[in-house]
């Protein structure tokens, strides 16, 4: 089975524009991302996909690979679907990788990876034990309920489960993290379908998938996440990686 990753970076932004191209301790994000993606066992190959010249430029000048995709795009799963129209080789998979979290683990994508190859769901995602239960009620974190199995019954910016009985036990609660695997044949499908009640009302693009009944199945991973919002955000990037000794 092959897979790709592929880094959706776009240069419009509302909060942060040009964030792909922002220095983070003398290195911009975009390549600390696809060098980190680069080093996951589970990836065939990994992908840049802009609609921006410069993006596309810079990441051709450190070695990666890249191509050029439509400003038009809503979100990047839409950008990853162009990008199986532009490719000689087409995987069995893809995992669109957040291109605005710089520290992404190579293990957090290759657990992924490892769910794709040994279950070969049509959709999958990661999820992670919440430790801070402050972040529970918080709407900036999305919490995933699952059955049994690991297939996730829905997201959600709200609080879910919710505590009904105070004094009980405390639910276990788990955010979702924003790195999805999908079958080709099911990446090409969901950005066909339109806007769903789900998704409008919370926000959140698998919420469509759900309402039109897909499986997404779910690992759990460990590792931290921090994802880059605002330009305020690097600072604590920078204060990690050179607590991590790559700074």
């Amino acid at each position: 089975m092959s897979i790709f990753g592929i880094i959706p970076a776009r240069y419009g932004s509302t909060r942060f524009p040009g964030k792909p191209l922002a220095l983070i301790a003398g290195k911009t994000m975009i390549q600390r991302v696809y060098e980190r993606a680069s080093k996951a066992g589970t990836l065939s190959q990994v992908i840049v996909a802009t609609d921006d010249a410069r993006i596309f430029k810079h990441v051709t000048d450190f070695g990666g690979q890249v191509v050029m995709t439509s400003p038009d795009h809503t979100n990047g799963t839409e950008r990853c679907a162009e990008v199986l129209t532009l490719l000689e080789e087409v995987p069995d998979f893809v995992i669109n990788i957040q291109g605005d979290e710089p520290l992404i683990a190579p293990a957090q994508i290759d657990t992924l990876g490892q769910l794709l190859n040994n279950q070969q769901p049509r959709i999958a995602t990661l999820i992670q034990p919440l430790q801070d239960l402050k972040e529970v009620n918080n709407p900036n974190v999305v919490k995933a309920v699952t059955d049994e199995s690991g297939k996730a019954l829905y997201f959600s910016r709200y609080g879910i489960p919710y505590h009904r009985e105070v004094g009980s036990p405390t639910p276990r609660y788990f955010k979702h993290i924003g790195i999805y695997g999908f079958a080709v044949n099911a990446l090409r499908e969901v950005v066909t379908w339109s806007e769903s009640s789900l998704e409008h009302a919370e926000r959140l693009e698998q919420l469509r998938w759900l309402e039109h009944g897909e499986a997404v199945v779910t690992a759990i991973s460990e590792h931290p996440c921090y994802a880059v919002d605002v330009p305020d955000d690097i600072t604590l990037i920078e204060r990690l990686l050179a607590s991590y000794g790559e700074a």
